[in-house]
């Protein structure tokens, strides 16, 4: 199975490519659109700051290559978010596959939110063969909003997608290479979506 990695200058590739390994299979890392196209499955990964992140991908052009591809796709944390119309964060224009916008955090929880929290009311082959509110592990300050592309939602303060959905294109704000058991089972649902 051909698995591209999105290679846009965001961190925290090497463990999500171990993660892969584990399940059997190489995540390549590329920024050329032809090796992205031609991929079985996309991984659009993210660790950063949501406006540098969309200059890099425009560098690139793949601000217009990402929402055009026909594959499974997976935005993880901000690849997630980058996904979606708009987001606070540097008020930054996203890449409008999910119709919901991202904002900051805005309660007296403390910010970032890091650490272990549960996945409720999911409903996707994203999640197959996992324990209902499994536990998954999350380091973020920006939320997308609950709407018709959730699939499945966490609560802190405020419910908010944590999981999106829209044709091919999937979501997560949470890392499933750093969910254990819960989060390798996810890739390994992903990995065998077919469209």
């Amino acid at each position: 199975m051909n698995v591209v990695l999105v290679n846009y200058g965001a961190g925290n590739i090497k463990s999500l490519q171990f993660a892969l390994e584990r399940l059997g299979v190489t995540g390549i890392l590329s920024s050329a659109a032809t090796e992205i196209q031609e991929a079985d499955k996309v991984i659009f990964p993210g660790v950063g700051e949501a406006s540098s992140a969309l200059s890099k991908l425009k560098e690139s052009g793949l601000d217009v290559v990402l929402p055009k591809l026909k594959q499974p796709v997976l935005g993880i944390c901000l690849g997630m978010q980058l996904m979606c119309t708009h987001t606070e964060e540097g008020n930054t224009p996203g890449l409008g596959i999910f119709d919901v916008a991202v904002k900051r955090f805005d309660n007296d929880l403390k910010v970032p939110q890091m650490g272990w929290n549960t996945v409720l009311e999911t409903k996707s082959p994203l999640f197959d063969n996992l324990d209902a509110e499994s536990y998954m592990y999350s380091v973020h300050s920006y939320y997308a909003g609950l709407c018709k592309d959730t699939i499945a939602q966490t609560n802190y303060g405020i419910a908010y997608s944590c999981a999106l959905q829209k044709d091919n294109f999937y979501g997560v704000q949470f890392h499933p290479e750093k969910s254990s058991k819960a989060g390798s089972q996810l890739l390994s649902n992903f990995l065998a979506l077919t469209t």
